[in-house]
């Protein structure tokens, strides 16, 4: 067959996961592929991200290079990807979850709690800065954007950061930053976290770690060398758990600007899921668990709407503006 063409973003992370899966689809389905860097609204547009038409900044103009043939094959980081389908379009696979926890970047090699008073944290996500302020109410969270490297580079003295005078005035002038653990480990720079935050301080955003390879829907026949590739590289587990994150999230109708934690994941015949809805100054959170036996798209999909259904009856939509509670 003709060489497949992989489309992602062009920032540095999405071009090192990008590579990574172009390189097990070549090999798994004997092609050659070349990846095809697609410039999105997410990367042009200024300012706060959830001030941007939240999770689908970064989407649309991928799905539209799949549709019009531009590309065959779209890679997402999943948690940038609406909950929405899109006609014509499927989601292929869902390979192994890399670590979906979140990490703390500071200077001095401090933990969250070693963090002096009144540190500067920085983050672009309402959902990170809501927790943190839950964890450390004294905490002054400030809104950045942009790459991993610059995001590290506003921190003095971690490992691999640039000189301090790159971008004066954005650059050595926090104590420490929150970045997603798996992508600081696709383009190794784990070497800058001084800690994980674990679930019971900080729930990851539904889809975090994971990546989504979507194409046409055409394309997903197993009887094709690439609907076949697509097939070999998706991950169960991982699949069951993203379906019930982002059923809890679909209900609830809440976008990246919305404080919303959520993690699945399988152990033994169960599947479970985790919440937390918080309010954006962190004064108030709602945490709920359950579990299901279920092992399906269906029971997964289940699993995250009876969830969404238990938070916004115990008050949730008065937390965060979550367009599922006027349902």
């Amino acid at each position: 067959m003709a060489s497949v063409k992989i489309g992602t973003r062009g920032s540095k992370l999405a071009l090192s996961q990008t590579q990574q899966i172009t390189d097990q689809l070549s090999a798994v389905g004997g092609f050659t592929a070349e990846i095809v860097p697609i410039k999105t609204d997410g990367d042009v547009l200024t300012g706060p991200l959830s001030q941007m038409g939240g999770t689908g900044v970064f989407a649309a103009e991928l799905r539209a290079a799949v549709l019009d043939s531009r590309v065959d094959v779209a890679v997402h980081s999943l948690k940038d990807l609406p909950t929405a389908a899109v006609p014509g379009l499927s989601l292929a696979a869902v390979p192994v979850r890399a670590d979906a926890r979140d990490a703390l970047c500071a200077r001095d090699g401090m933990k969250l709690a070693e963090l002096p008073q009144g540190a500067t944290v920085g983050t672009g996500s309402p959902r990170r800065a809501a927790q943190l302020l839950a964890a450390r109410p004294d905490l002054t969270i400030v809104d950045i954007r942009g790459n991993v490297d610059t995001r590290l580079a506003r921190v003095p003295g971690l490992p691999g950061n640039p000189s301090d005078d790159v971008v004066p005035g954005k650059s050595a002038d926090l104590d420490a930053v929150v970045l997603a653990a798996a992508g600081l480990g696709r383009i190794g720079r784990l070497d800058t976290v001084t800690e994980f935050l674990e679930a019971d301080v900080m729930l990851p955003a539904p889809g975090q770690g994971a990546l989504a390879l979507e194409c046409r829907t055409a394309d997903t026949e197993l009887s094709g060398v690439l609907g076949q590739a697509l097939a070999a590289v998706d991950h169960h587990d991982t699949r069951l758990a993203i379906t019930a994150e982002r059923g809890l999230l679909a209900r609830l109708e809440a976008g990246c600007s919305a404080p919303v934690g959520a993690f699945a994941y399988r152990k033994g015949s169960m599947l479970f899921l985790e919440a937390v809805v918080c309010s954006l100054d962190g004064t108030r959170t709602m945490r709920v668990k359950k579990a299901t036996d279920g092992l399906t798209t269906v029971g997964a999909t289940l699993l995250g709407i009876e969830l969404a259904e238990e938070l916004l009856a115990d008050g949730a939509g008065n937390l965060a503006d979550l367009a599922g509670s006027a349902k």
